[in-house]
């Protein structure tokens, strides 16, 4: 069977990118997600997320008639599915929302389709899945399973993103891609899918291995960074600029030492090491030890800004950025919104100037706390006795030494080193 339809579940972060980029490669491509406003904005050509060549890449998809976004599910030749999938309070995988697309895609299928699942998960999330699709609609079946009756057939595969928010246009046609099939059919169907738009190589292999590759990705990334938090903090007891010490250390040929910061967030990185740890508490040790180490970064943090407050005898604090890593405006799993927030909380008597570049508005974290707000860097700058860099966006590259004289400065990235 030849794919020409698809129908991209979840319109985020990672699913809109990769649907206009499926529709612009020539596919026929309908765009799904439950947030109406969104799914109008999309039609209109505007973008929901900060992802530069999205909106150009948009628009285009829908002046080609081969995009457009819709509330509603539709049948299609495959679906691929890119809806969150947070933990538990024991760090497992929510199902929530896969089961919830599993039940809105069961009853359109009629035999012969692709279900894909893009959603980084644990391993056999695919499996589950599938499992719930097939209780829903008995009368069909896996492929791969024994079939005495003839029952219509149904194709599995995950197929992990691996794109870096802020690239996400360009590395979703250059980055390699990992295409895990339940069966090889499935594989060999997903192929077709992925071809059609990445130019990187497309690596075969099981579903399992799949979505266990994807964790391990982020949780070598992980590590690494628990690593360069964990030097800040012994620096910092010892009184070494931790900046200079990692500078001078990766002079080293074999070295390569990350840079430290606020602690670790996004959707990925921040999540994806628990599920490894919820797989096999026994045998992951070091995985579970670097998420902690990295978890507990933000309170190093909320006690340097309020010793320099106590010291300072300062009113009011600018906290610079509140996104999960520079110059994107997705807020997942982020440190720095966390410690804006404590801060806030903590410190009642303070103003807090928050300052995202990348938003519009505050955050629903912030509601009911009357002493925040979103500021402009530069009034923010000027206002501020004490000066929380947490981001390191491309506009606070440019704060010049005047701008934060004789300020506190609390800096966890480094620009002021």
């Amino acid at each position: 069977m030849s794919i020409s339809s698809v129908a991209f579940v979840g319109l985020g972060y990672i699913g809109l990118p990769t649907a206009v980029v499926l529709a612009n490669s020539g596919m026929d491509v309908t765009g799904i997600d439950i947030k109406a406003e969104n799914v109008e904005r999309i039609n209109r050509g505007e973008v929901t997320i900060v992802e530069p060549g999205l909106e150009e890449g948009l628009q285009q998809a829908l002046a080609s008639g081969n995009f457009r976004a819709t509330t509603d599910m539709v049948h299609a030749d495959a679906y691929v599915v890119a809806v969150p999938t947070p933990f538990t309070d024991n760090h497992d995988v929510d199902m929530k929302f896969i089961y919830s697309v599993a039940e809105s895609i069961a009853p359109k299928l009629e035999g012969d389709e692709l279900v894909v699942l893009e959603s980084t998960s644990p391993p056999k999330t695919t499996e589950r899945m599938a499992a719930r699709i097939l209780e829903l609609r008995p009368d069909l079946i896996a492929d791969g399973a024994p079939n005495p009756e003839g029952k219509p057939v149904i194709f599995f595969a995950h197929c992990p993103e691996r794109i870096l928010p802020g690239k996400a246009m360009e590395e979703l046609i250059a980055n390699d891609r990992i295409i895990g099939g339940a069966t090889e059919e499935a594989t060999k169907r997903a192929t077709e899918i992925y071809r059609s738009f990445c130019q990187g190589e497309l690596l075969p292999t099981d579903a399992v291995t799949a979505e266990m590759a994807k964790l391990t990705e982020n949780s070598f990334r992980d590590v690494n960074i628990a690593f360069a938090n964990e030097l800040s903090l012994i620096c910092d007891n010892l009184g070494i600029n931790v900046w200079e010490l990692i500078e001078l250390a990766n002079h080293h040929p074999r070295v390569n030492i990350l840079q430290p910061g606020p602690g670790v967030g996004g959707h990925c990185i921040a999540v994806d090491p628990w599920f490894i740890v919820s797989s096999d508490p026994t045998n992951s040790q070091l995985i579970r030890t670097a998420r902690e180490v990295n978890d507990a970064k933000p309170e190093w943090v909320k006690d340097k800004v309020a010793q320099a407050v106590k010291e300072t005898g300062g009113s009011t604090i600018a906290t610079l950025g509140l996104a999960f890593k520079a110059n994107i405006d997705d807020l997942r799993e982020s440190p720095a919104l966390e410690i804006t927030k404590d801060i806030a909380q903590s410190l009642p008597e303070s103003t807090i100037l928050a300052v995202e570049p990348n938003i519009q508005e505050l955050p629903k974290a912030f509601d009911g706390l009357e002493n925040i707000k979103l500021e402009e860097c530069t009034a923010a700058l000027a206002a501020a006795d004490v000066i929380v860099l947490l981001v390191d966006h491309n506009e606070f590259k440019d704060i010049t030494a005047h701008q934060i004289k004789g300020k506190a400065l609390v800096d966890t990235k480094g620009l002021w080193k």
